[in-house]
């Protein structure tokens, strides 16, 4: 009898403890996708917990942009991190697969190409140099920094960059190469910026490419590469303010999140999308990316509100976008 009863009051608390767990699983904000997007919403994730007194669990991935909507389009995550506007590739695989979403532009990103500090020859780049030593036909080919530019060292080239699933790759390789996924194939790739910012700060002969919140984060391990605008003119280094003028061109571009519309019917996904929108200015300041203006944030809620599905960029990813012309763009959807 006493065996029976102990037997009894275990499985009762097993079965609270069950419950208490599926209550628990039942209460997680999945996220995946861009590492450029990444320390916005880790930033937002981290504010939401400490709110929620950790009630909520919010779990954010990097597997790159592509990744991240692979993710996203099986319907394995609730929002996801993007460095540019979804594919029409990516828009058909989660047409297939019955997933709608809300875009929501959060930030302006200056991509930042990087140089080691040691590196005393190199003070400004064009898009045409920066091309040279990036596209598929230098592979195996350009291998010293010479071969750019007379003017530079006899001195080997060591390539750091995006990994292909990155969205930024896609928006360095439009922008700089004249088309997206277009590189050279031998350089040292990783989705995870780290270890490029690791590259690096270790090379003196060094170059690579990321958002511009990593590089903030390491300034005392790297240096930032003034691009001569398209247009031409003067090299302009990247800052808040260069992107917020339009004149960091062609490297500032929009970053957003992705969120699913079926998920917004899971209270802690509304809520944690209305928390993002509410503090996203404050914290993608935080984190060294460009805020938008107040009523970008208010427009992504109130898309929320109607269930405006879809995306404003049609499938393209735009080399060149201002912030003044996303907002005219996002007012029409």
């Amino acid at each position: 009898m006493f065996k029976h009863s102990k037997l009894v009051s275990a499985l009762a608390v097993a079965g609270v403890a069950l419950f208490g767990a599926q209550a628990a699983q039942a209460q997680i904000v999945k996220i995946d996708g861009s590492s450029t997007v990444y320390p916005i919403t880790e930033a937002v994730a981290e504010e939401f917990q400490k709110a929620k007194k950790n009630a909520i669990k919010v779990t954010v991935g990097i597997s790159g942009t592509g990744g991240g909507f692979k993710k996203f389009c099986r319907d394995e995550t609730d929002l996801s991190n993007a460095s540019r506007p979804i594919t029409k590739k990516e828009m058909e695989d989660c047409k297939a697969a019955g997933v709608e979403y809300i875009e929501m532009p959060v930030a302006f990103d200056a991509l930042t190409v990087v140089i080691n500090p040691k590196n005393t020859f190199l003070k400004e780049a064009t898009v045409a140099e920066l091309k040279a030593l990036w596209e598929p036909a230098a592979q195996g080919k350009v291998m010293k920094w010479n071969q750019v530019n007379p003017a530079w060292p006899d001195a080997p080239v060591k390539l750091f960059g995006a990994g292909a699933d990155s969205g930024t790759f896609e928006y360095f390789t439009e922008a700089i190469v004249g088309k997206a996924k277009s590189s050279r194939g031998d350089y040292t790739a990783s989705e995870d910026d780290n270890v490029l910012v690791q590259g690096v700060s270790r090379d003196v002969n060094a170059i690579g490419y990321f958002g511009y919140a990593y590089y903030a984060e390491n300034m005392n391990k790297l240096k930032a590469l003034p691009i001569v605008p398209p247009k031409g003119g003067a090299a302009v280094a990247p800052s808040e303010q260069a992107v917020i003028k339009g004149t960091y061109q062609p490297l500032s571009r929009p970053i957003f999140v992705y969120v699913k519309a079926k998920s917004l019917q899971k209270p802690e996904v509304k809520e944690f999308v209305e928390f993002y929108m509410k503090n996203a200015a404050k914290l993608t300041k935080e984190v060294k990316y460009v805020p938008l203006p107040d009523n970008a944030y208010t427009g992504n809620l109130e898309h929320v509100k109607k269930n405006k599905i879809g995306t404003v960029f049609g499938g393209q990813n735009e080399v060149g976008i201002t912030i003044e012309e996303l907002m005219k763009r996002e007012a029409k959807m």
